[in-house]
This record gives C-alpha cells, structure tokens and sequence, in this order.
C-alpha cells in the first residue's frame, strides 16, 4: 500500500503471515481504514490498521470477514 501526501510518498509492505485467498482483502483495507481514520487515528496510523486487517482475511479461504477479536489477536502478535 502506498499513502501519497504532499510531496511525499509512504510505502507500507504486506503484514500478511500467509496467503490464501485475496478476494475481499481490498474491501477490508478500505472499511478498517475509515474506521480507524473516523475513530481518530492519523491517515497514515489508519493506513496501518487497514493493512492489519488485510493480512487477516488474506490467511483465510473465500471472502470473509476480520473479527474484531482475530484482528487484536493479530495486532498482539505483530507488537510482540
């Protein structure tokens, strides 16, 4: 994913741990993103989430959804 502001461009790689599937990862960044970015975090911090929640449904088969409890599971394991 990359975040373009003014003169600047953030790259931000993959979190996923495997993949599986791709379909409704997509659809996951933007919803996880907008509800980051209306709870309060920052564009770039909202950039983040949505990328974590991705590398949560990409892992699983079909186009399911990111439980709130895999998605804090999965925060844990990448700030260990």
């Amino acid at each position: 994913m990359t975040l373009f502001g003014d003169n600047e461009a953030i790259h931000m790689t993959t979190l996923a741990r495997q993949v599986f599937d791709v379909t409704g990862a997509g659809d996951t960044v933007i919803a996880a993103l907008a509800i980051a970015w209306l709870g309060g975090f920052t564009l770039p911090e909202a950039c983040v989430f949505g990328n974590v929640a991705a590398g949560v449904v990409v892992g699983k088969v079909g186009c399911v959804p990111c439980t709130r409890s895999e998605l804090l599971d999965y925060i844990h394991v990448l700030t260990e």
